[in-house]
């Protein structure tokens, strides 16, 4: 199969519907959360769409990873040519738990954390800052030499905590010092942030990074706070896609949460969503990250296509 490639006059009308947007948030930061499992794309219906071929399964899957973070490339590159302001927040657990199977290590997870010991840590490491990170880094700058791979470690950007001592070196967000992005940023430079923090004595530890990308947005008081993941977003019913909500509240997300109704791995997505629309960031997404161009979509576009969360 391939792409309908539009006519001229529908382009031009998509790039007027487009502009009202970009004149909102130009010069507004934007912290784009890329999911471990949107960089994980499955066969589904919304993975994006390659040329038949021969390919392995294995292969095929490993295109359609590259072809989606291409896309993501692109959008992160069109966003900062129109002024606004995109700073990556990256995850990695598919990733670590893949290299973790090959290497013959057991993950081990309490309360869905992974248990993290020193070997485990390394290899969060090397997924995160040296293979996750790079890849992001690498396909952004195809567009231009504009990304700038970070570690919490750098520069003193995340100052972590231990969450648990039974989990090991599983940290949280002790305090953030945006000044590394800010630098970036003034240069007109794209950081894409690895969510490896380290304590005061250096002792580095695995963040979650939906709870990074909202402690980010909050310290930098950016405008959008966007999580692309595998789902379409928030739905009422988490078993029925034709159940999500294009609107929410943060008081009505915390209903949510406590209902069960949100659950799993959309509890830490929405605890960031409402504790960052509390503490100055404007709105915050959830958005299939498997959609071609989901976050230009969401941003900017009347209908959007995930769920918005707004403070009141």
């Amino acid at each position: 199969m391939t792409e309908v490639e539009l006519p001229a006059s529908v382009k031009a009308a998509v790039l007027c519907d487009a502009l009202p947007y970009i004149r909102r948030f130009a010069g507004c930061t934007v912290v784009v959360k890329y999911g471990g499992n949107a960089l994980m794309v499955g066969d589904g219906p919304a993975a994006p769409i390659l040329p038949a071929t021969t390919a392995s399964p294995g292969q095929q899957a490993a295109d359609r990873e590259t072809e989606a973070l291409k896309r993501f490339a692109e959008d992160v590159v069109l966003l900062r040519s129109i002024g606004i302001l995109p700073v990556v927040v990256h995850g990695g657990g598919p990733q670590i738990g893949s290299l973790m199977k090959r290497l013959g290590k057991v993950p081990e997870f309490r309360d869905g954390l992974r248990v993290t010991d020193a070997e485990t840590l390394e290899i969060a490491r090397m997924v995160l800052v040296g293979k996750v990170n790079r890849d992001i880094v690498g396909m952004i700058n195809v567009h231009g030499p504009l990304a700038v791979g970070l570690s919490g470690e750098d520069a003193g950007l995340i100052t972590a905590k231990p969450r648990d001592p039974e989990l090991g070196y599983v940290g949280d967000v002790g305090a953030v010092d945006p000044s590394i992005i800010h630098r970036l940023l003034a240069e007109g430079l794209v950081p894409v942030i690895a969510t490896i923090g380290s304590d005061r004595a250096g002792q580095a530890y695995n963040i979650n990074a939906d709870t990074v990308a909202g402690a980010i947005a909050e310290t930098l008081r950016a405008e959008k706070l966007a999580f692309l993941t595998d789902v379409e977003g928030i739905r009422a019913n988490p078993g029925d896609p034709t159940t999500l909500l294009r609107r929410l509240s943060a008081d009505e997300l915390d209903a949510m949460v406590v209902s069960g109704a949100v659950a799993d791995g959309m509890v830490p997505k929405a605890t960031a969503c409402t504790h960052a629309l509390r503490n100055g960031v404007a709105a915050a997404h959830v958005l299939d990250g498997r959609v071609t161009h989901a976050i230009l979509l969401e941003l900017l576009t009347s209908q959007g296509v995930g769920t918005m969360v707004v403070a009141k």
